[in-house]
Formats: C-alpha cells, sequence, structure tokens
C-alpha cells in the first residue's frame, strides 16, 4: 500500500516494468485506487501462508490490501497480456 505520491515517485514495487508509472501521475491514477478492504502484511514470500492466500508470493514484501474496488483499464489489461502478463483482478464487487 503506498500513497498516490509514493507510486509518482518511485513507482511500484512490484509492477513498475510493466505500469511505469514512476512520474507518471495520469498512470497512477488509472491503475491504483484508494477504496479497499482488509490489509495483510508479508514478511517473508516463500514462507508464508498470506503470500500463498493472496496470491502475491512473487510480490515483495510489504503491506498489502486483501481487496480492491476497481478494475484496471482495458487498455492496460491488453498491455499486460501482450507482455505474457495475466491480470486478476482483486476487485470483490466485480464476478469474473
Amino acid at each position: 500500500m503506498n500513497t498516490i505520491d509514493q507510486f509518482e515517485y518511485d513507482g511500484c514495487d512490484n509492477c513498475e516494468s510493466y505500469l511505469q508509472m514512476k512520474g507518471n501521475r495520469e498512470m497512477v491514477y488509472e491503475c491504483t485506487s484508494s477504496s479497499f478492504d482488509g490489509v495483510v502484511s508479508m514478511m517473508s514470500p516463500e514462507d508464508s501462508w498470506v503470500a500463498k492466500w493472496q496470491r502475491i508470493g512473487n510480490f515483495k514484501p510489504g503491506v498489502y490490501a486483501v481487496s480492491v474496488t476497481g478494475r484496471l483499464p482495458p487498455g492496460v489489461v491488453r498491455e499486460l497480456k501482450s507482455r505474457g502478463v495475466i491480470y486478476k483482478s482483486r476487485d470483490t464487487a466485480v464476478k469474473t
């Protein structure tokens, strides 16, 4: 979990190479949400039951939302797919 400013100044620890949010406030607004439920901390991805439960075992240690309201824009999802990245929404309000 980061602030808008943190995403803009530092980018995303887990997805910067794909989403390129660093220095791009518009992309930060398109690809993040301030509406979420629950918080979990994950310190040791390879040993963490939280990482397995949340499917974040390949992510950097940190604090993560359990679920998020909102989805990535279709154009971003297409770009991720073209790079071989499978997008799995954490939006519990939307059933796919």
